[in-house]
């Protein structure tokens, strides 16, 4: 993708240049830091289309940096990847929960890196379709500012919370498989990875407030929005 930019956190040298190597063969740009402030300055200076952050950093840590980027209004839109040694369940939902897009394990393959970079950055960018408003019941979605309402109070969502209610509202009734919007709204299916959604939807609920229930799930298959 010429001309995208990738913030790479990550005080391991060996492993910062190898994803920086890999990330500049497949044609990004590449700014690096080797720890937690130095990478908040980086976001707020450049303000990159996307952050691989690793957690265990010196300074602030990683979960510190997501936290800070995402209360910033310049950079809380910008997608984060956590790629880290820590492979704990409740390291990756607390990651989630604090707004990031994915989160991958170390060890790690590049390729893989590459192709859910990639992933993130087209639910990020300007894959719309025909449609520029969709409304059901209290809920509006703007596909071109970005932006949702809910009665009326705009609310806050991560890239990947925004193309997930999309997909549910596009299709109001329409039972979606775990496996089918890791394939839509992530890009990707991996083994393992169905926690993701189901830690995604419920951070979706919070911030839909009164219309929670209205994203329903159908035990032993998938989501749906309620179809009233």
């Amino acid at each position: 993708m010429p001309g995208t930019t990738v913030l790479v956190v990550e005080d391991d040298p060996d492993i910062l240049n190898l994803v920086s190597y890999n990330l500049r063969i497949a044609g990004f740009s590449v700014l690096s830091a080797p720890e937690g402030h130095e990478a908040l300055g980086l976001a707020k200076q450049h303000l990159p289309d996307l952050i691989v952050l690793d957690l265990m950093i010196p300074g602030l840590d990683g979960f510190e940096v997501c936290k800070e980027l995402k209360k910033t209004s310049a950079t809380r839109n910008i997608p984060i990847i956590m790629l880290t040694a820590r492979g704990e369940e409740i390291d990756r939902i607390v990651g989630l929960e604090l707004g990031a897009d994915d989160y991958m394990v170390k060890p790690f393959s590049p390729r893989e890196l590459i192709l859910r970079i990639r992933a993130v950055l087209r639910r990020t960018g300007s894959d719309r379709r025909d449609e520029t408003l969709l409304q059901k019941e209290g809920i509006q979605v703007s596909l071109e500012s970005h932006k949702v309402w809910v009665e009326g109070n705009e609310v806050i969502l991560t890239a990947t919370e925004f193309k997930l209610l999309v997909e549910l509202l596009r299709a109001p009734g329409k039972v979606h498989t775990r496996d089918q919007l890791l394939d839509k709204v992530w890009g990707y299916h991996f083994e393992g990875y169905a926690r993701t959604v189901d830690t995604h939807v419920r951070r979706l609920r919070q911030k839909l407030g009164v219309y929670s229930e209205a994203v329903e799930t159908v035990r032993g298959v998938g989501y749906r929005f309620r179809d009233a």
